[in-house]
């Protein structure tokens, strides 16, 4: 990737390895936008594509932006619409978001969070796409303390919210989330811990 031109580093994680944590720390450090859920949910509403069906799940569930993959999973299971019908709208949902953060990464550099942004810039030409992993334990002890919950809690949301972006991202792109092959770079963040998986990354980059 060069930092001199204009780029994308996208980044997927599992849940509880702090992933988000380096995508925020990234984005500063290099000075560039960070696109992450809040972002992008609110482009996607701007666009007309998807009007109708942000008004038909908002009206079952209003507070749908505040993670685009729970939206998903409980519009899903929801028995109001049908199946085609549940199809077609989250794909249309997906659709514009992905147009909105190409939008973006067309005008400016930017560091992405989630939201299969190692699929949407499969092919561009200066794109770092980076998987963040750790064991159980580890994810357990550190969302045990950012929670201030149990371990045995702990490894419920790890179990949930790993499914929530295995079926994500399964359902838009085809691709599995955890196959290396979908990225350039993947890091155990047990090796590094947050600010030094972020070093590694920044060495890389240069």
């Amino acid at each position: 990737m060069n930092k001199e031109d204009k780029f994308v580093i996208t980044i997927s994680r599992q849940f509880g390895t702090g992933g988000h944590e380096i995508g925020v720390e990234l984005a500063r450090r290099l000075d560039v936008k960070l696109l992450d859920k809040q972002i992008l949910n609110e482009m996607a509403r701007k666009y007309k594509v998807v009007e109708e069906a942000v008004e038909k799940i908002e009206a079952r569930n209003p507070l749908w932006r505040d993670d685009f993959t729970d939206f998903y999973r409980q519009y899903m299971a929801g028995a109001e619409y049908n199946g085609q019908e549940q199809d077609q709208t989250s794909h249309q949902l997906f659709e514009a978001q992905a147009h909105a953060i190409k939008k973006i990464a067309r005008e400016e550099s930017c560091v992405i969070i989630g939201r299969c942004g190692f699929h949407i810039f499969k092919d561009h030409p200066n794109c770092l796409k980076i998987f963040i992993h750790a064991d159980d334990d580890c994810r357990k002890r550190r969302i045990g303390r950012k929670y201030d919950i149990p371990e045995s809690d702990a490894g419920a949301m790890i179990v949930d919210n790993d499914y929530s972006r295995e079926l994500y991202t399964k359902t838009f792109t085809g691709s599995e989330w955890q196959d290396a092959r979908n990225y350039d770079l993947s890091i155990n963040v047990k090796k590094f811990g947050v600010n030094g998986a972020v070093d590694f990354i920044m060495q890389c980059i240069e």
